[in-house]
């Protein structure tokens, strides 16, 4: 329909299109030759009109010729779709079969056993029924047996389970003995073992160096410009290193005294450069001993790095590192602190990779166990636990820094890492020619410290533990009040510092306790 509207139309424009060329032609020619006009009117009308039938022709033509294939396609579709609905309920019937099939065969099934649940039921009835008659004969036969024997049930309950728990206890404890012995022998050796590997393979150097605090001089003519006229170069020395110069009769040699090591070596640097130079006087001095200053300030991160590098302990705080070179000056009776650090990193490296551990983080622990040293003449406290707070704030890992305060036990320890530093910090300390303190000289310091301990009133036991940083004081609870014990420790402390010279800081402890016996007659 739509198709013959469109040929209509196109005829009408066609016509009209046609009408308005020929009117146009017409007039145009009227003023010539009209005839001539209305014949090529007619023409170009006549021409128009045959166009538009021969297009109206062809356009209804291909307007059917679209409509056949359009019917031919409509019904291959249809036929397809009856074939495929006919498929489908061909698969739908065989469906139906098959589930009628199943539903017969699980009738079936439930028929069985609904048969075999009677069955059961009847079966459970006659159990029940002979397991009554069971108990009757149990309760009989028990019966008899308490006769027999003379005790009860819930007391013959009780003496079996006695001697059952008398007899798991004797075998747990014996078993727990033989455990705990085997285990005590096996860890001895294997810490036997390690120790003894761990030592082998650390060839470190018997007697360490030690920090110089002597100067020599070229004659005795050097004493007095050290000196200086009415003592200013000497007074110079002294304000610009903060380290005393002791001048006595010892030939050709100048004792520095000082607690800081850094100082001490800042002022022994600058004095025998003075002494090379000839130049002595105060803005000599004070230049002299700026330039040695940032010389050892260059020394120290140098040493640090260094270290660090030895060890492989990468990634640490430049602060850290200076405290580190820092310990090169630093001496424990006659060990140097920083030798005895990589010593000490050395060996919890080597022990623990005996024992599967973390062999960098071991050396990393290790070298920073006395760190606290660098600064213990500066801050209140002992080393450890300065340590271990500068380890905190500097970002070190958290067990790297629990195991720098429990290395001497100011802290319970908790994992093998804190175990490990303290084993190879005793190691080192404690092999031959190590340190150069003797015996009797450690020993009379532990009796000193006891002995000022014990001329107190009411104090009735005194023990210096730990190398001496730690007294332990037990006072007799009659004569010491709780209030007392705060003055009593304020005293002892107070006199071993006017009494004793020692290095680090020495803590007092007072223990009190009260003990009520009574005899029962």
């Amino acid at each position: 329909m739509d198709l013959n509207i469109i040929i209509l139309l196109f005829t009408l424009t066609s016509l009209v299109a046609g009408l308005v060329i020929g009117i146009l032609l017409r007039k145009k020619l009227v003023e010539g030759n009209q005839k001539n006009i209305a014949l090529q009117g007619r023409q170009i009308i006549e021409n128009s009109i045959n166009e538009a039938e021969q297009i109206k022709k062809e356009a209804i033509l291909q307007a059917k010729e679209e409509a056949f294939f359009i019917k031919q396609e409509a019904d291959k579709e249809l036929k397809a779709n009856r074939l495929e609905i006919k498929e489908d309920q061909r698969r739908l019937d065989r469906k139906f079969d098959e589930v009628q099939k199943e539903f017969q065969i699980l009738e079936e099934r439930q028929t069985y056993l609904k048969y075999r649940e009677e069955e059961l039921i009847d079966q459970e009835a006659e159990i029940v029924g002979h397991r009554q008659k069971l108990d009757g004969l149990i309760e009989e036969q028990r019966y008899k047996l308490e006769q027999i024997a003379g005790i009860g049930q819930e007391e013959a309950k009780v003496q079996l389970m006695q001697l059952i728990e008398s007899e798991v206890r004797m075998d747990c404890a014996k078993r727990l003995v033989r455990i705990e012995n085997e285990m005590k022998i096996e860890a001895d050796r294997k810490g036997k073992n390690i120790l003894a590997l761990a030592i082998a393979r650390y060839a470190g150097d018997y007697v360490a160096d030690k920090t110089v605090s002597v100067v020599s001089l070229p004659n005795e003519e050097m004493k007095g410009r050290i000196i200086g006229r009415e003592g200013r170069n000497i007074r110079a020395i002294e304000a610009a290193t903060g380290v005393d110069i002791i001048i006595d009769d010892t030939p050709e040699a100048v004792i520095l005294s000082g607690f800081n090591p850094i100082r001490r070596e800042v002022a022994r640097l600058a004095l025998e450069q003075l002494i090379s130079d000839g130049r002595i006087h105060p803005a000599r001095i004070e230049e002299v001993v700026q330039k040695v200053s940032e010389e050892l300030e260059v020394g120290i991160r140098e040493s640090g790095e260094q270290a660090t590098f030895d060890v492989g302990a990468h990634g640490m705080h430049v602060e850290l590192i200076n405290l580190i070179g820092r310990l090169k000056y630093r001496t424990s009776y006659g060990q140097n602190i920083l030798q005895h650090s990589l010593e000490v990193a050395f060996l919890c490296g080597v022990m623990a990779a005996e024992l599967g551990l973390d062999v960098k983080k071991a050396k990393r622990a290790g070298l920073l166990h006395d760190i606290g040293k660098a600064v213990d003449h500066e801050v209140e406290g002992s080393h450890a636990i300065i340590g271990r707070d500068l380890a905190r704030k500097y970002g070190e890992a958290e067990d790297v820094v629990y195991a720098i305060g429990a290395h001497h036990e100011d802290q319970p320890p908790k994992s093998v890492l804190d175990v490990l530093v303290q084993s190879a910090d005793a190691l080192s300390g404690a092999r031959p020619g190590a340190r150069k303190e003797m015996l009797q000289s450690y020993v009379k310091r532990l009796e000193d410290l006891e002995k000022i301990a014990s001329g107190f009133t009411g104090v009735e036991k005194s023990y210096a533990i730990q190398a001496g940083r730690d007294l332990r004081i037990i006072v007799d609870s009659q004569k010491i009040r709780d209030e007392e014990t705060v003055l009593l420790s304020r005293d002892i402390a107070k006199a071993i510092e006017e009494q004793l010279t020692y290095p680090g800081q020495i803590r007092v402890t007072v223990i009190r306790e009260t003990r009520a016996v009574e005899y029962a007659k």
